[in-house]
């Protein structure tokens, strides 16, 4: 009556064994690494991860230990100031190709690597690291764009051949026409660039258009979404392994960056608003619609109007060097390439200036903060030959082509950021956090085990072995799924302890009943087990249903909370009901008893 078949105690055997060696590598800690990725996503392997290395050690900063995972390279050091050195060793020697971050790896023994076993991912109050809260300017996402528009209908009423002038006036665009005749055209050539926009008051050679309340709101969320992707796409740039990057209300977007110890590179490259726009020169300083911007030698460069190909036409951007200078090397995508190639067919031996354009937040008068754009020529140069959507920019320092490189490469933002929040948290104080969250589990699960041993003798040991596993299983599927593990998500963790065994508790309880009713010892078992499983089933289904929807509906901390409290479900009932059903089935089952020890 209470004997498994071999193959559930094989079953058994099988699955503790498994999350033993899934959980085994949370065991061994964590040291100061460097994390290196390729800059362009590129999966690096062996081969680059013996170049580094000699690289380290030619420049006397040898790791102590090094290995290759999910395709990033790690350098571990025995201390902080070994990392420190390390790292600045790496960036003067600007490995080709490569990019590096301070992070915190995992000590674990290369056997367990082999496996494809890995710790699992502790979030940033546990690890440590940079919170970063960013506002984002919607006003100026809503302004760039009426500017954008100011240009689509600029050229189209001139494709049309209507003589006009296209002014902004704060969230309004007016139009007018130079001969009334023509008004009726120009409104056809608006409403066919873009048919959502409202056409407002009129006369007889002017009108005025406005964007419409969706196409804010639409423009506004385009923005979020926009400079969300880019804040991803700029992380990846930066080596940095699971960030957290969400947004928080209107206009605010939260960015965790777990294991970074120097957030001074992180905030450059997340917040910068840089982005370029190639222009011809206007050679005789005075054409219509030019305009003059400083330059890097102190004077000014006239400009013409018409832009070439800007920054959200760049594909690809890398940093190197051209003829000794560093430079970005630029990749447009076909509509900027077939731009330029018209450009320099038509203009060989002409000026071309390279316009750097960067967002800053300024104070005003009145108390109330604005966002401008500053203006720079970086580089001119002659158009000596045809080219299209390939080329080289120089008149930048070194470190400047490599920050520039990176924003480019992982998109303009949508709308300027600024940045309202920030906290670093070293590795000591999410050490202090995980002592303290272990603790209490330790104390938990010590009074627990404390009170089972003593109230069910027997039963109750068998029960505190089904805990201990239970706590080895959550442990070892959280390594697998590299689920975040957070405080909130420890309090899960104790609140499984003691649903785990209450399970065991019912089951108890149920054959203390049957033995009070006479039943045989056997009998006694195995209705206990069979007749406690639905109760127990339905507090777990309940329970897990919760943690569903808190997965569904919450948000940082609270989905935390609610994946290890699923796991735990999951593993709770394996353990409490399987695992102990195994245990009782070998030291009671298939033999005569007369008495129960419970």
């Amino acid at each position: 009556m209470n004997r498994f078949p071999l193959w559930k105690y094989l079953l058994v055997l099988a699955v503790v064994v498994f999350g033993v060696l899934a959980a085994l590598p949370n065991f061994y800690g964590s040291a100061p690494a460097l994390q290196v990725v390729g800059d362009d996503g590129e999966v690096l392997d062996s081969d680059d991860l013996a170049r580094v290395s000699q690289l380290l050690v030619q420049s006397q900063s040898s790791a102590s230990d090094a290995f290759v995972r999910d395709g990033r390279l790690f350098f571990t050091f025995d201390d902080i100031d070994t990392q420190s050195a390390a790292f600045d060793a790496f960036l003067e020697l600007d490995p080709e190709g490569l990019l590096a971050a301070k992070t915190l790896a995992p000590l674990q023994p290369s056997w367990l690597r082999a496996l494809g076993l890995a710790p699992m991912s502790l979030g940033l109050d546990l690890r440590g690291g940079v919170y970063l809260l960013y506002e984002v300017d919607i006003d100026a996402a809503i302004e760039n764009r009426l500017k954008a528009y100011v240009t689509e209908i600029d050229q189209g009423l001139r494709q049309a051949s209507i003589i006009h002038r296209v002014t902004l006036d704060g969230d309004t665009l007016r139009v007018e026409v130079r001969e009334a005749s023509a008004l009726a055209d120009a409104r056809r050539v608006v409403t066919r660039i873009d048919p959502g926009l409202t056409l407002l008051d009129s006369n007889d050679r002017s009108f005025r258009v406005r964007m419409s309340e969706l196409q804010i709101r639409e423009r506004q969320n385009f923005a979020m979404e926009q400079n969300i992707t880019t804040f991803r796409n700029r992380v990846d740039q930066l080596g940095v392994a699971e960030p957290i990057i969400q947004r928080q209300g209107l206009n605010r977007i939260v960015v965790q960056l777990p294991g970074v110890q120097d957030p001074s590179r992180a905030i450059d490259i997340l917040g910068a608003t840089a982005t370029l726009e190639f222009r011809l020169v206007d050679e005789t300083g005075n054409g219509a619609g030019s305009q003059s911007y400083d330059n890097r030698e102190g004077g000014s460069t006239v400009l013409k109007r018409d832009v070439i190909a800007s920054g959200d036409q760049i594909v690809d951007a890398s940093s190197g060097f051209s003829e000794g200078q560093p430079a970005v090397i630029i990749r447009l995508d076909a509509v900027g390439g077939d731009s330029m190639l018209k450009v320099t067919q038509q203009n060989l031996n002409k000026p071309m200036a390279v316009l750097f354009i960067e967002s800053e937040r300024v104070d005003t008068a009145d108390g109330s903060v604005q966002t401008r754009n500053v203006y720079e020529v970086i580089s001119v140069a002659t158009i000596r030959g045809v080219f299209s959507n390939q080329f080289n920019v120089t008149g930048v320092t070194a470190n400047e082509a490599r920050d520039l490189a990176l924003s480019l490469k992982a998109g303009a933002l949508a709308a300027p950021v600024y940045i309202v929040g920030q906290q670093t948290i070293g590795p000591s104080r999410g050490q202090d956090n995980i002592d303290r969250g272990f603790l209490a589990i330790q104390i938990g699960f010590l009074a627990v085990v404390i009170f089972m041993a003593l109230y069910y003798r027997v039963f109750g040991i068998i029960a505190d072995m089904a805990l201990l596993t239970n706590l080895i299983l959550i442990v070892g599927a959280l390594s697998l799924l590299q689920a975040s593990l957070t405080l909130p998500g420890i309090a899960g963790i104790v609140l499984t302890v003691g649903m785990a065994v209450d399970a065991n508790v019912l089951i108890f309880e149920r054959i203390r009943e049957e033995l009070r009713d006479g039943n045989s010892v056997q009998a006694a078992i195995h209705a206990g087990y069979e007749k406690a499983f639905s109760s127990i089933a339905d507090a777990n289904v309940t329970t897990f249903i919760a943690a569903l929807v808190l997965f569904l509906f919450g948000t940082g901390p609270v989905k935390g909370f609610a994946v290890t409290l699923a796991i735990g479900i999951a593993t709770s009932m394996f353990t409490a009901i399987v695992g102990t059903r195994a245990v009782v089935n070998l030291i009671y089952g298939g033999r005569q008893v007369d008495k129960l020890a419970v």
